[in-house]
């Protein structure tokens, strides 16, 4: 195997710190980037004491010179609450962080991945969604600065690209869950089992009728690698997600059943271009990367549903005001 000198921007995040313990634990240098706006120190602090591994501080929103072969660029709030908390700097990440990240890959000449997500897709009118498909988004709505960002990144990647002749990769993730979740992160799964743990109210937003469809973490990491890995004729978009949709009513009595606790469901109003649905077509990942899921979802939430009882949910202060 040939070593190579990885960087992976929001490195210590969700996301991030799972990526980066795949790639030391495969003898990579691996250089850890983040800004610490909503990941955590302690998802990566297991990694520290090992040599091909590094934690730098810093904002991809200002330029960063480093020597690297390839560049997984998962920086970005992705949560509603934290990327709604300041807007303008959620699409600074995007675009700004991608031309500055672009910029070290054309210097380098490494390979870049962009983490790309379904947002792209808005509310979908199309079901379940090819990578074919445009999008239904609101440029202007609370929601923008992420699903905007992200679309712009994904231009700027294949600009570069055709300007540039650079070696890009862009996957679109689909909701992912697993142990290192923020347990204030706002997101249906981390919610539903903290709420459940703690014995409180589980809150539904709507009817609990809209759908998702839930990736485990390790079979979402399988997938970015395989797409780093792959032939660089196919540089994406690809869609990375599990294509199981269930209602986000079901998930919510999945995990009440699944802590074993007492906690009622309760509704709360509708959040402003709110998807109805969501569900990945991953043809195209099956067919070029021989990916897809092997995770059940009863196996993920049984994992991280242990993981938050271990939780001392003292150590997590909350990003932002809107979790």
């Amino acid at each position: 195997m040939k070593i190579r000198r990885i960087v992976v921007t929001g490195g210590a995040g969700f996301l991030g710190s799972h990526l980066c313990e795949r790639l030391v634990a495969a003898g990579h240098d691996v250089i850890c980037v983040d800004n610490f706006f909503t990941s955590q120190k302690s998802n990566i602090a297991h990694l520290l004491g090992r040599p091909n591994f590094e934690l730098i501080r810093h904002d991809i929103t200002h330029p960063l010179w480093l020597e690297v072969d390839e560049i997984y660029n998962l920086a970005c709030p992705a949560a509603p609450g934290h990327y709604q908390y300041n807007p303008i700097k959620t699409m600074k990440t995007s675009v700004l962080g991608s031309i500055n990240l672009l910029g070290m890959a054309k210097r380098c000449r490494a390979k870049i991945l962009q983490a790309s997500t379904s947002e792209v897709y808005g509310d979908p009118e199309i079901h379940p969604q090819p990578e074919s498909y445009r999008g239904n988004v609101n440029p202007i709505g609370p929601r923008a600065c992420y699903d905007e960002g992200k679309r712009a990144a994904e231009t700027l990647f294949f600009d570069y690209h055709r300007m540039n002749k650079l070696n890009i990769r862009v996957v679109r993730i689909f909701n992912t869950y697993g142990p290192r979740m923020h347990p204030f992160d706002g997101r249906v799964v981390s919610n539903f089992i903290r709420q459940a743990l703690g014995g409180q109210e589980i809150s539904i937003f709507g009817d609990g009728s809209q759908t998702r469809s839930f990736c485990y973490v390790d079979d979402l990491v399988d997938g970015l690698i395989a797409m780093m890995n792959g032939p660089d004729e196919f540089y994406g978009p690809v869609n990375l997600g599990n294509p199981n949709e269930m209602s986000i009513k079901h998930l919510a009595e999945t995990v009440v059943r699944m802590t074993g606790s007492k906690s009622k469901l309760i509704q709360r109003p509708l959040p402003a271009d709110d998807p109805t649905q969501r569900q990945p077509d991953i043809t195209l990942a099956k067919a070029k990367l021989g990916w897809q899921p092997k995770v059940s979802l009863e196996d993920g939430l049984s994992k991280t549903i242990a993981y938050f009882r271990n939780l001392d949910l003292e150590q997590f202060r909350a990003p932002t005001p809107n979790y």
